[in-house]
């Protein structure tokens, strides 16, 4: 009985040890070559598709951009590439760094060209000499060649351009509806405003509360403005409740409560 035990435990002890797995080789190797050939056959497809580019299509209504530059400044960045492996981000930027150009987009074009799509800048105000702003109060150009005279013309300290152009966007409409225009709007360095209108009137807003200065220049001021401009040198809103009229002829005070910033002049 004690010689009858012995073989069963030496089978459990050979079904307990650890055995390599068995391995479908065949089955392996297959698999492997049929991922070879995938890409191998996709690497053909790229270099068949890969082809160089010879044809770029600008288009975009031009006022101010040459698509003549612009096909010049992608073609000077293909370097050798072919129509997949070109970079189309990198094409962008170089486009979009050109002068009057906003945003650009560009786009393969099969089977040997490249589409670019361009939108130019609108100029919406003039800022210091020669810089141009757009609508979003970005300078586009510091140093234009040309700017639109009916531009008005915004200053102040550097950096300080997209602070300008949020005041003249939030105020002009109020004038035009009121008769005048913005010809130029500074803020000097202490942090003052100043407006100069298509009149020839100046209207001060000063340092404070120049949010509150300006509706009460519209509600109280401005149809004297509209009326009596041509005698008018200047509107001063430095006032808490009131204002003040400097005469061509000399000054008269209107509506005056309390100077509110005699630091100011």
């Amino acid at each position: 009985m004690f010689g009858a035990g012995k073989p069963r435990n030496r089978r459990r002890q050979e079904e307990g040890r650890w055995q390599w797995p068995v391995i479908d080789w065949r089955r392996w190797i297959y698999s492997v070559a049929g991922v070879a050939v995938i890409a191998a056959f996709g690497g053909m497809i790229v270099i068949a598709l890969d082809q160089p580019i010879d044809r770029v299509t600008v288009q975009g209504r031009f006022q101010r951009v040459s698509p003549m530059e612009v096909e010049q400044a992608v073609r000077d960045r293909l370097y050798e590439a072919g129509l997949v492996s070109v970079n189309l981000a990198t094409l962008q930027r170089a486009i979009e760094a050109l002068p009057w150009v906003d945003t650009a987009s560009v786009a393969r074009q099969w089977p040997r060209g490249l589409s670019v799509q361009i939108t130019e800048q609108v100029a919406a105000a003039r800022w210091g000499a020669n810089g141009l702003l757009n609508a979003r109060g970005e300078l586009f150009l510091s140093e234009a060649r040309f700017i639109p005279p009916e531009l008005p013309r915004l200053t102040g300290p550097n950096g300080a351009e997209g602070l300008v152009a949020q005041r003249y966007f939030a105020i002009q409409g109020r004038l035009i509806e009121g008769g005048v225009r913005i010809v130029a709007l500074r803020l000097d360095a202490r942090g003052a405003w100043e407006i100069d209108l298509d009149n020839g009137v100046k209207v001060r807003l000063g340092r404070r509360q120049v949010d509150e200065r300006f509706d009460r220049f519209v509600a109280a001021a401005l149809r004297l403005v509209v009326q009596r401009g041509a005698e008018m040198a200047y509107v001063d809103m430095r006032y808490t409740n009131g204002f003040a009229v400097g005469w061509r002829g000399g000054t008269k005070v209107a509506t005056i409560d309390e100077f509110d910033e005699t630091s100011e002049g």
